[in-house]
């Protein structure tokens, strides 16, 4: 096959306890635009582009992240150009951050919203 036939990404779904307290911090401290919410799930809107972010409930112990040896793996990793402002700015909101790594001229760091699902943000 020469060419896909996916175009791309459209959305992404993420497990969360609490719909309502989820959405708002998304929309808060991420900045999304929240789209649409229903008591079965949450729409948000990243910037201009054509990707939106899904928050769906559940009860079931359950993540968007996976485990390698035991290690939480992040599934979801976004992009920031002021990765240093966004970093003070997730530790000033009481956000779960790890610190700043550097590899190969890339720099990143990992996060986690307020169900436990580990997230990856680099420049």
């Amino acid at each position: 096959m020469s060419k896909s036939f996916i175009e791309q990404v459209h959305y992404i779904r993420i497990p969360v306890k609490h719909l309502e307290v989820s959405a708002q911090w998304y929309s808060d401290i991420l900045g999304f635009q929240l789209l649409n919410n229903t008591e079965e799930r949450a729409i948000l809107k990243v910037n201009e582009g054509p990707f939106l972010l899904i928050l769906v409930p559940t009860e079931d112990e359950t993540f968007a992240h996976f485990t390698i040896d035991n290690n939480q793996e992040f599934s979801i990793g976004f992009t920031s150009p002021e990765l240093s402002k966004f970093h003070q700015h997730l530790i000033d909101h009481q956000v779960t951050v790890e610190d700043i790594k550097e590899d190969n001229g890339h720099a990143f760091f990992h996060f986690y919203d307020p169900n436990g699902n580990k997230l990856q943000v680099h420049w």
